[in-house]
């Protein structure tokens, strides 16, 4: 029977975690998860590891636990463990200065704002013209001239819009879904050695541990079905789709551009799934995870499913048009 093995928190965007035995978690996902991020203050956009890959040398914990008022506007006080071994706290004058001389260009550390402040999303027309660039999604996938650029038929018209105007939905610095579910049965097939991937390079809240499956990589099939875990039920949304940030180094885990490549020709640069919350509740390491696959479509639904996918594909084609007239 699928467990919960591991579950994992992210004080701030893009940097290292930690892991913790017990979480709550509601409709915004994992409690405290990213309610910090680094602002790109030259790009007008939340900074990630995608483009800024020096943030995935540092690490973050909150200097206490947070409590149940924690969360957007409320926002607990961490420390960063930069590459050097330096820790700075996120109310040290100097943390700006030491995220900007690591990145290369001026950065601000920032907290969640309160609900309805969508300053520290929103992007400026040149960094959302930047999300779009032909060449810029090649480089954030590891894509050569010549391979495809991902598919993202998976989107809907929403995560689209959302995806051209916000750097993270408002309200949040998750990158799509409030919580990001993996299985123990993918990191061992990607692997494709004995060993299996090291889950941090994949930065998920929730590992659960797969034994034996017949298929490879399980949680693909959950799409569109329900996961009961401890007291909270999730409902699965969509795949997630892989840029080049498993392959980039962290403390202890080395670059391995390899993976790339495996994820293009075994997953189609898939792996894990997003979630929404559907009851709130608290989640425990081994916890049993109980799966309610999707029911099977009715024609009406594959009727509207493909409209669906026409229109997000159009909404894509519009942006990239743009785009293009632009450079």
């Amino acid at each position: 029977m699928p467990a919960v093995g591991e579950l994992w928190r992210f004080p701030v965007k893009s940097m290292g975690g930690g892991r913790v035995e017990r979480v709550r978690i509601d409709r915004r996902g994992v409690h405290a998860d990213r309610l910090w991020a680094v602002r790109d203050v030259e790009k007008g956009v939340t900074a990630s590891a995608r483009r800024v890959p020096a943030l995935l040398g540092c690490t973050a914990r909150y200097l206490v636990e947070p409590d149940e008022r924690a969360g957007p506007g409320n926002v607990p006080a961490v420390a960063i463990t930069f590459p050097d071994g330096r820790e700075l706290t996120s109310d040290d004058p100097g943390i700006h200065a030491a995220l900007s001389d690591l990145a290369g260009r001026p950065m601000r550390l920032t907290a969640l704002p309160v609900l309805g402040d969508t300053s520290q999303h929103r992007m400026t027309v040149s960094g959302s013209l930047d999300n779009y660039r032909p060449a810029q999604v090649r480089k954030d996938f590891g894509l050569t001239d010549s391979e495809a650029l991902p598919d993202t038929s998976v989107f809907s018209t929403r995560d689209i819009i959302t995806l051209a105007r916000y750097s993270t939905p408002p309200g949040t610095f998750v990158d799509l879904g409030p919580v990001h579910v993996m299985s123990t049965a993918s990191l061992r097939h990607l692997s494709g050695g004995p060993e299996p991937l090291d889950v941090r390079r994949f930065r998920p809240n929730v590992l659960i541990d797969i034994a034996e499956d017949d298929r490879q990589f399980p949680e693909s099939a959950w799409v569109g079905g329900e996961l009961g875990i401890g007291s909270a039920r999730l409902r699965v949304t969509i795949p997630t789709i892989r840029c080049v940030v498993p392959t980039r180094p962290q403390p202890g885990i080395d670059l391995d551009k390899t993976i790339t490549r495996a994820l293009a020709e075994r997953t189609d640069r898939f792996l894990g799934v997003y979630a929404d919350v559907l009851e709130s509740g608290v989640l425990t390491v081994g916890d049993e995870v109980r799966v309610r696959p999707a029911d099977p479509p009715t024609g009406l639904q594959r009727a509207a499913t493909a409209a669906t996918r026409s229109a997000t594909r159009a909404a894509q084609w519009l942006l990239e048009q743009t785009v293009m007239r632009l450079r």
